[in-house]
């Protein structure tokens, strides 16, 4: 089925499918075999404005850019813009979402597969960064974002080979991580395992 599609899409772009196989990985589109099969999960929440300092947005240094985050069940979280963008510095911003978002899921699916491989993680801290760039009309995206997860796994309690696979399973993570696989944003990630 995918090398039908892959065809199709290359004949449309008069391009060789070994091209367009090409093209998918540089812009990291992926082609889901059976769709009608998917699982599908829904989430919802809600985003309300708490800036309105009287005059709402009549002029753009007279309104307050906090919000709050509010999801069915949860705490919610009060976020604003970042302080380059009249923001509370205090508050998390749409930028420290976006990063918390791809950490967390990353380390959630690491977490999965080192138990199913029997990697034993006692520790795990990941010191992330993103690197948001703007071009000259106010146009930005966040352009490349790196995972540091410094991981401690037991070794003992581990498999024979558990630091070699306490690194590579960091790859296989970034390849299943919901949230990587949504966003064209490069990620790269540089674990580091210490044993114990």
């Amino acid at each position: 089925m995918i090398v039908a599609v892959l065809r199709i899409i290359a004949s449309f772009l008069s391009l060789s499918v070994r091209r367009v196989i090409a093209m998918c990985l540089t812009y990291k589109i992926i082609i889901f075999e059976n769709t009608t099969n998917m699982k599908t999960h829904h989430f919802t929440g809600a985003l309300e404005w708490s800036g309105n300092l009287g005059t709402g947005t009549r002029a753009y240094d007279q309104y307050g850019r906090n919000f709050e985050v509010i999801t069915p069940g949860k705490f919610p979280i009060q976020g604003s813009a970042d302080p380059a963008f009249r923001g509370d510095a205090q508050r998390i911003n749409p930028e420290d979402f976006f990063l918390n978002a791809l950490s967390s899921c990353h380390m959630l699916w690491y977490f999965h597969l080192c138990a199913d491989a029997g990697v034993v993680v006692t520790d795990y801290r990941d010191e992330y960064e993103g690197v948001l760039e703007i071009a000259a009309g106010g146009l930005g995206r966040m352009s490349t974002v790196t995972l540091r997860p410094k991981v401690t796994i037991d070794l003992e309690k581990s498999v024979e080979n558990a630091q070699e696979l306490a690194i590579s399973l960091h790859h296989k993570a970034h390849e299943k991580c919901f949230i990587a696989n949504s966003v064209n944003t490069t990620v790269n990630c540089e674990p580091m395992v210490v044993a114990l």
